[in-house]
């Protein structure tokens, strides 16, 4: 099961999920690539808006119209696929493995959904994770504290990069999980938790303007 949370709302870049790109509304290409998958038996967008349902629909995607109370800016996608999964119960559906795919992420492509959702063993890995390496040393990282900084982590700050883990970081895209093992943590970050590495030219989030000219930028790019 996919489901991709889409509400209207979104302060830093209003109607982001169909702002234009290459032609067709941003979550498009999320439904397109997780058909392509062949692993869903449905692909559900959960919305609380008329005009992405009904682009959502065009697509090939079914649609769920999401609570009011679900809609909110403060409301956590975790609750959303709670809610979503309670309904389906109701209505006498249950599913082993849900996929959330957020709709913003343009350029990733269906062997990122499948390679997230593959690893997907109960007992051995009941979530999973899309994440990309970190652009720069994060263990150069320095904060602010009372106008000064300081490293935020000095006890790694004067290694080289080789000496230290790799660190990686969910790139707020693809996201799969047990079912019962979601219900019961209440989170997407529960353990056993595995990711699935993928490359930053396919890591963009469109979350602002700019970001769409990034990502017009890389799309296509070959990657290691």
């Amino acid at each position: 099961m996919a489901l991709i949370p889409a509400r209207g709302g979104s302060k830093r870049f209003p109607r982001k999920n169909i702002a234009p790109y290459k032609g067709m509304p941003v979550i498009s290409y999320t439904i397109q690539e997780a058909e392509k998958t062949g692993l869903f038996d449905r692909v559900v967008v959960s919305t609380d808006d008329d005009e992405i349902a009904s682009i959502a629909t065009k697509f090939g995607a079914e649609t769920v119209k999401r609570p009011p109370a679900l809609a909110g800016d403060t409301v956590g996608l975790a609750e959303v696929c709670m809610d979503f999964l309670h309904t389906e119960k109701s209505a006498g559906r249950t599913w082993d493995i849900l996929c959330c795919l957020f709709p913003a992420a343009p350029l990733r492509k269906a062997k990122d959904i499948k390679g997230t959702v593959d690893l997907i063993t109960t007992g051995q890995c009941d979530f999973s994770v899309a994440v990309s390496e970190y652009p720069f040393p994060p263990n150069m990282a320095k904060i602010e504290v009372n106008g000064l900084l300081q490293f935020a982590f000095p006890e790694w700050a004067l290694k080289k990069r080789q000496d230290l883990p790799k660190f990686v970081i969910d790139n707020g895209s693809t996201y799969a999980f047990s079912v019962p093992a979601f219900l019961k943590a209440k989170t997407f970050h529960g353990s056993p938790q595995k990711g699935y590495l993928m490359p930053r030219l396919r890591s963009v989030d469109i979350d602002e303007p700019e970001d769409l000219i990034i990502a017009e930028a890389l799309d296509g790019l070959e990657t290691p």
